[in-house]
């Protein structure tokens, strides 16, 4: 008989990590689940009291086995991000469990965190899927790589502050040209990170769609705009000397002038587990104040 799997990607510095292993982790071990996770947590496990024969060691958290049945992410929304690139996107669903402040993709606080996994066995969740976006950078005729990203792609500037000039093209007609700081493509589910700050819209998460806002643009008619998913975006760097791409904020790469940054849908999607009383509005409430007076 195959035993399901468990993979839980964590953040290892927190220091309510134990805690939230110590009430989730027994529930999947009575279960008879096996549990996979990176060797940085043992320590936290062992804290935990849980059995540490049971510890499963993986840098890479099981890439190498069968997709498995679930991965809980605890500690913040960086973490989910983590658990997305790693686990996520082989179809694996994720679970999130707040062990930080703000959360809005590990939205279930770690004070309810037994009480959310006992309610995952009893078939209590729902499943919401969320888009992706596909970024690769081309330079000349050389493609230099391409990645899905869960939140976002951002160009940036790095240490040299500088403006830089853009051409952005959406369907393969002119868009806009634009002098900036920087520029984000944000999906529905990263419209209230970074783009948010920069002066984005907040997007619905079931919205088929991308809002491109510029960084501090020397412009004051400059507006985001949200685009279809489907239509391709085309983003020419012509005038920069310090600039990287960031997807999520965890993976980099540095740009050149003339360099294009092209956008599309992934192929692949994200499952998260949220509970049936989950509301997108009232998670703004509480996070960001939604509406406050």
């Amino acid at each position: 008989m195959v035993r399901p799997t468990l993979v839980i990607v964590a953040k290892s510095r927190s220091p309510w990590l134990a805690k939230g292993l110590a009430d989730v982790v027994p529930t999947f071990l009575a279960r008879g689940w096996d549990v996979w996770a990176h060797p940085k947590i043992q320590n936290a496990w062992n804290a935990a009291g849980l059995p540490p024969e049971a510890f499963r060691g993986d840098t890479r958290y099981g890439e190498g086995l069968p997709v498995p049945d679930l991965c809980l992410a605890l500690g913040g929304d960086g973490t989910l991000l983590t658990a997305a690139r790693h686990v996520g996107m082989r179809g694996t669903p994720l679970l999130g469990i707040n062990l930080g402040s703000l959360g809005f993709l590990t939205c279930h606080p770690s004070g309810e965190a037994r009480a959310v996994v006992e309610a995952y066995f009893q078939g209590g969740f729902r499943t919401e899927t969320r888009t992706m976006l596909h970024a690769q950078v081309v330079r000349g005729t050389e493609v230099l790589g391409g990645r899905p990203a869960l939140n976002d792609a951002v160009v940036n500037k790095g240490v040299v502050a500088r403006i830089m000039e853009f051409r952005i093209q959406v369907d393969g007609h002119d868009a806009a040209s634009i002098k900036a700081d920087g520029l984000i493509v944000a999906t529905p589910t990263g419209s209230t990170a970074y783009s948010l700050s920069a002066g984005g819209p907040v997007l619905y998460p079931a919205l088929d769609a991308w809002v491109i806002s510029a960084i501090c643009p020397h412009s004051l008619t400059l507006r985001p705009i949200v685009v279809p998913a489907h239509l391709p975006v085309s983003i020419t760097l012509d005038r920069t000397e310090d600039a990287h791409l960031t997807l999520d904020g965890q993976l980099e790469m540095e740009i050149h002038a003339g360099d294009r940054l092209e956008l599309r849908k992934s192929e692949r999607e994200i499952t998260l587990i949220q509970s049936p009383e989950f509301s997108f509005f009232h998670l703004l409430g509480e996070k960001l104040h939604w509406s406050d007076r």
